[in-house]
């Protein structure tokens, strides 16, 4: 039976406390109280820098058993390398302890950069270097060249592994970026950016991952119960059609993000 998870894209915010999080709660206690109340978190520390395996066995343990997390894939892939010649430093992004997540890892989410056009044969390529499983993983992480205390390589279970990409150029809207996903069996994201950058809702891979950044103002806004609603039929709709749906919100500056994924997250639960 397909699946929904509807969370938020990271949890460490200082004017979240005191207002989702209890005034006086310590904050190494904010990831257990957030998972506590939503499905799922999206990690994006790791969009910024690489993080350490003892980090991410840390999330596992304070967070319930039945938990996901989704794991951003770092800008250096992304918007530095723009995608070419990325194979080890997607090794050692996966080499740094995104598989000590064990089965709370959920989708990796790789978002472009507004300024990468859609350029098929690299696009292509590195579709074609995401590994499918996590033993695939852990073979490519293996050609690391990081420092050993900053590898997590250990025998992993045999699970599959899921891609979501998040496009911000016009040029993607283009169906032969869509054959390619649907090739790769990798989820186009679908972005709600307040009409700033292209919505593409196309199915992909067997399921959907949506992000919600502000349908009024960028990271900003906060969700209506009329656009909750919508929303909610959205990912009914998935869930008809047998695909898991993800979804996290990205509109934490005034401290929607929490409120509206608990309101999404309401709206989904078995009546």
């Amino acid at each position: 039976m397909a699946v929904a998870r509807v969370g938020i894209s990271g949890w460490t915010y200082a004017p979240w406390r005191g207002v989702f999080y209890p005034k006086g709660l310590a904050h190494r206690l904010e990831l257990e109280y957030a998972s506590e109340r939503l499905d799922s978190i999206e990690i994006n520390g790791s969009f910024y820098s690489l993080q350490r395996p003892t980090s991410y066995r840390n999330w596992a343990a304070q967070t319930p058993d039945d938990f996901v997390f989704a794991v951003k894939g770092g800008r250096y892939v992304t918007h530095i390398l723009r995608l070419r010649n990325a194979r080890t430093a997607v090794a050692n992004f996966l080499a740094s302890g995104v598989l000590a997540l064990g089965g709370k890892l959920g989708p990796l989410l790789w978002q472009l950069p507004p300024t990468l056009q859609f350029d098929p044969e690299a696009v292509d390529a590195f579709l074609e270097l995401l590994p499918e499983t996590t033993t695939a993983a852990l073979a490519l992480a293996r050609e690391t060249t990081l420092e050993e205390d900053r590898t997590d390589l250990s025998p992993v279970a045999e699970r599959p592994i899921r891609h979501a990409v998040e496009v911000r150029h016009a040029s993607f809207d283009d169906p032969a970026f869509v054959e390619l996903a649907k090739r790769h069996g990798v989820a186009i994201v679908v972005a709600d950016t307040a009409g700033r950058y292209p919505v593409i809702r196309q199915d992909t891979a067997d399921f959907a991952y949506v992000r919600l950044h502000g349908d009024v103002e960028l990271y900003t806004s906060g969700y209506t119960d009329e656009a909750l609603d919508r929303w909610a039929a959205d990912a009914r709709d998935w869930l008809d059609r047998g695909m898991d749906v993800y979804a996290y919100f990205d509109n934490d500056v005034k401290v929607r993000a929490p409120y509206d994924a608990m309101g999404l997250r309401e709206r989904l639960l078995p009546r």
